[in-house]
């Protein structure tokens, strides 16, 4: 009886932290007298890297690039991470609980500290929209079977 229940799923958040921030706004403070037009370049990727076994470290890495025309107004970069036990589940949900739950639980920080990031700059709010990580796995997970 016991062997059985020791083979339950198990998942949970051991530590949720920031591996690595960078703000940069070199152009200041000439770049606050330009018309805000931004053109905003936006990168995610996540990795994942097994601490030991059953835990795992997430990294979302995220970039922002905002320019004004070719003149860079700031770059923001967040590397949010996690680790995370997780025991006893089958290599597909494993690799669907890696690859999107985790960062679908790591993405509020990360938009929380970006947006602080940005507004300690003395630029306007940046709001990230939701990010639908499910459909991101998919579309990977059908892409690598062509």
């Amino acid at each position: 009886m016991s062997d059985e229940k020791s083979k339950k799923e198990f998942f949970a958040i051991q530590r949720i932290y920031i591996k690595d921030a960078s703000f940069e706004a070199p152009n200041t403070p000439h770049i606050f007298h330009l018309k805000w037009k931004p053109n905003v370049n936006f990168n995610i990727d996540h990795s994942v890297q097994e601490i030991e076994k059953d835990i795992f470290e997430i990294v979302l890495k995220i970039k922002i690039i905002v320019k004004i025309k070719e003149t860079l107004v700031f770059l923001c970069d967040l590397d949010q991470a996690g680790i995370f036990l997780i025991t006893n589940i089958c290599e597909k949900k494993l690799k669907h609980c890696l690859h999107s739950y985790c960062p679908n639980i790591l993405f509020p920080y990360a938009r929380t500290c970006i947006s602080n990031l940005i507004s300690h700059g003395s630029f306007p709010q940046m709001h990230l929209a939701p990010i639908n990580f499910d459909a991101l796995y998919d579309n990977y997970m059908k892409s690598k079977k062509i």
